[in-house]
This record gives structure tokens, C-alpha cells and sequence, in this order.
């Protein structure tokens, strides 16, 4: 959510930067809103002010022994009033929270403009796209070869856009999903941690879930409503909603494993083929919580160490900028990695790496207690995948399958496949 005194203060500017998104603000709206909001707040605030008076008044009147009942009267009078200026207020802050929260970030400064994706700004590649001799195949026909992918099976004990993997396809997956572990604790310096795959309204609308994207997630019939989280990033984030964070903690760097679940009801048709775009599917998520003026070295810092994991598994890739109308809702900045799929002959995102500033962190009221002012401030909160391990298994099995259709275990996966070096 964006600080409501930067429409109060700036409305240009602020419809200057939705725009860029082309994010159709009701300018109008808002400012009659607001109106409404002056007014009624002024009102309450004289009520008050004349009830104290009054009371205060009452109170004298009784130290000298004079009859207060028409003092009395004028009070309650006062009272219903106020009571009803108080209710009026509260559905007009009702009505403006509901308006912030469909409002997306602001955008970083350093984003390039553009409508989608063709606008994203490329930055850099890395590793040697494979060269193979044979026409390479895609995870699915690779898969049934190997009879380790099972469509089929997945649909049967769901629905389309799930999928069973067997043998050692499902271990590779798991090594995968080790070694990102072992690498961003060890050598990145985040701490593992374990959440809950529900999390309650409230987990949803601190990280911009709700109330916009309700229709992408999976709601559990429970009172109080309970959602199977999209990302990790949901309850990992969660954990210093409504927090006061000690200086000495930040930042905060968490590495969690966790199935994501996602309905995809704005996807349609898209990505029908294979595991791309699945209901169901593990990842490996970073997050960090940060003091504002580290987020964008924060930033560069998380997107390197998911580019590490691309780079021990030798997997070419490149690195995007994503252009002001592509960016996420709740995101400033985001680098999308890519990684090459030879069965594709495209670069498909692996990671996507976002530094949201305050904007989670206003819905969250998480916060760290500045020394210099005593008082406590919003912190930044950032996260990435670090990575999706479906589609770094389907790049796995593009990128070191041989004419046979073979899959060769890449050397950093070894130590975690019990002396199995090649699928078959």
C-alpha cells in the first residue's frame, strides 16, 4: 500500500507514476473521497473538543453544589452525535483503504517504460547455449521416454495442470530443491525455516494478494478463510507483520522450501504444454527484510544468489529488467531470470526477483526502530526465487539430454543422487 500522505501531498506525481503503468487511477474519485474524509474528521474532532469542554464544565458546576442535568442533557446530545460523526468517519477510512489497496506501486526510478513484455530491458547472458547435434526434445517427450512424467496420472487424481514424477526424475527434483537449500544457507547466509501451506486473510493482504488477485488462489472452505499460499513469500513475509524488528536482527534473510499453489484464472490457454505453468509446483524462496536505504543493495544481492544456483547447474540464462508494464503489483523493481529450454529454443523465466520498498511493509505494519529518532519506521521487504524447481528440472532435462534421450546429472547435483550420473 502507498503512504496516503503522498496523494495528499503530490497527487500529480502520483498519477504521473501510475500512469506509467497504465494503471487507470480515478483521480476524481479519490479526491472527493478525500473531501469527504476533511470533513468528517473536522467534524468529530470539534465534537470531541466541545464534549471535553462541556465535561470539564460538568465537573465544575458539581464542586459547587449547582444542578448539572441540563449540563448533562447538552452532553449526551453531544455524544450522539459524536458517535455518529465517529461511524461516518470509520466507513469513509473503509472506503479509502479499499481504494489504496487497489492501487500497485511506484515504480523505481530506474524501470524502463514499456506497455508488456517486449519493453523488458535485457542485461546480460550467461553460460553457453548447448549446440547439440540431434534435435533436441522438450521435458514432455523426454519424460515419457523415461516414463518419469505421468500427465495423465496427475489429472486422474486432480485435474489438468498437475503432475506425477517417478523414480528418479521425483529424486532429481529433490536434489535440486537440496542443493538451493544447502547453497543459500551455507554460502548466502539465510536462515532455513518451515511455514504453514494455509495462511488467513490477513498473511494474503499484508503481501498484496488481496483483495485484486483472490481469484488466483485457492481458497479452503474454513471459517475464517484459510488459502493455500501462491509462494512462500506469503507466510515467510508474514512473519514480522505487526512487528517491531531490533536494528541488531537486520536484515533478516530467509531460505524456505514449499509447494505453491496457484489457480491461474488470469492464464488461460497459456502454457497448456508440460510443467511451465502448473496448479502445483516447489520452489525455493528468498526473502529479506531490510532497513530502506539497503534495499536496493539488497536487491542486487538476492538476484546474484539465485543467478548462483543457474550458474553451478552450468544452465545458460539471462537477466531482464522488467519494463514499468510488466512489473508486478506489489513490486518497484524486478530482474526476471531466464533460463534457455533448447526443446523450446526460447529463454523461459526461472526466477523472478522483486524489492517491493514499503509498500508490503505499510499493510504489514512490519517496522524496525530507527536509533537516530527513537521511532519506530517501515522496513523493506524483498524476495526471489531461488529457484523454481519444476521448471530448473525441465531445464535440467533439456539442457543435458543426449540423442538417446538420455539425461546426464549435472556435476553439483552428483553428491546428492546416491551414485546415479545419468537417467535413463
Amino acid at each position: 500500500m502507498l503512504d496516503p500522505r503522498l496523494f495528499r501531498t503530490d497527487l500529480d506525481f502520483v498519477r504521473e507514476q501510475l500512469d506509467r503503468r497504465s494503471f487507470a487511477f480515478d483521480a476524481e474519485s479519490y479526491i472527493e473521497l478525500e473531501a469527504r474524509r476533511k470533513d468528517v474528521q473536522v467534524k468529530t474532532q470539534e465534537l470531541q473538543n466541545e464534549r471535553n469542554t462541556r465535561s470539564k464544565a460538568i465537573g465544575l458546576a458539581k464542586a459547587k453544589g449547582e444542578d448539572v442535568q441540563p449540563l448533562l442533557n447538552q452532553v449526551q446530545h453531544l455524544g450522539d452525535e459524536l458517535k455518529a460523526a465517529e461511524t461516518a468517519l470509520a466507513g469513509i477510512q473503509e472506503e479509502m483503504e479499499a481504494l489504496m489497496e487497489g492501487i500497485p506501486n511506484i515504480l523505481d526510478e530506474s524501470v524502463p517504460d514499456g506497455k508488456s513484455e517486449e519493453f523488458n530491458l535485457e542485461l546480460g547472458r550467461w553460460g553457453d547455449v548447448p549446440d547439440f547435434d540431434f534435435e533436441p526434445k522438450d521435458h514432455v517427450d523426454l519424460g515419457a521416454g523415461l516414463k518419469g512424467i505421468d500427465f495423465e496420472l496427475g489429472a486422474k487424481i486432480a485435474s489438468s495442470r498437475f503432475v506425477v514424477l517417478n523414480g528418479p526424475l521425483a529424486r532429481l527434483q529433490r536434489a535440486i530443491i537440496q542443493l538451493m537449500l544447502d547453497t543459500h544457507t551455507a554460502e548466502h547466509g539465510y536462515t532455513e525455516t518451515y511455514v504453514p501451506y494455509l495462511a488467513n486473510a490477513a498473511s494474503m493482504r499484508g503481501t498484496g494478494q488481496l483483495p485484486k488477485f483472490e481469484a488466483d488462489l485457492f481458497k479452503a472452505n474454513n471459517d475464517p478463510a484459510l488459502y493455500l499460499i501462491p509462494t512462500a513469500e506469503v507466510p515467510v513475509t508474514n512473519i514480522v507483520r505487526d512487528e517491531i524488528v531490533d536494528l541488531k536482527d537486520l536484515p533478516l534473510k530467509f531460505v524456505c522450501h514449499s509447494p505453491c499453489f496457484r489457480s491461474e484464472a488470469g492464464a488461460y490457454g497459456r502454457d497448456v504444454r508440460g510443467m511451465i505453468r502448473q496448479h502445483q509446483f516447489e520452489k525455493v524462496e528468498l526473502v529479506q527484510i531490510v532497513k530502506p536505504e539497503d534495499s536496493s543493495k539488497a536487491h542486487e544481492e538476492l538476484t546474484q544468489h539465485a543467478e548462483n544456483i543457474l550458474e553451478k547447474l552450468n544452465l545458460p540464462y539471462r537477466k531482464m529488467l522488467l519494463c514499468a508494464g510488466d512489473t508486478g503489483f506489489s513490486s518497484a523493481k524486478t530482474y526476471d531470470l531466464e533460463v534457455w529450454l533448447p526443446g523450446q529454443g526460447a529463454y523461459r523465466e526461472i526466477s523472478s526477483c522483486s524489492n517491493f520498498k514499503d509498500f508490503q511493509a505499510r499493510r504489514l505494519q512490519a517496522r524496525w526502530r530507527n536509533p537516530e529518532t527513537g521511532k519506530p519506521e517501515l522496513v523493506h521487504t524483498l524476495n526471489g526465487s531461488g529457484l523454481a524447481a519444476g521448471r530448473t528440472l525441465i531445464a535440467i532435462m533439456e539442457n543435458y539430454q543426449d540423442a538417446q534421450g538420455r539425461i546426464r546429472i549435472p556435476d553439483a547435483l552428483l553428491p546428492y543422487m546416491g551414485g546415479l550420473d545419468v537417467i535413463e
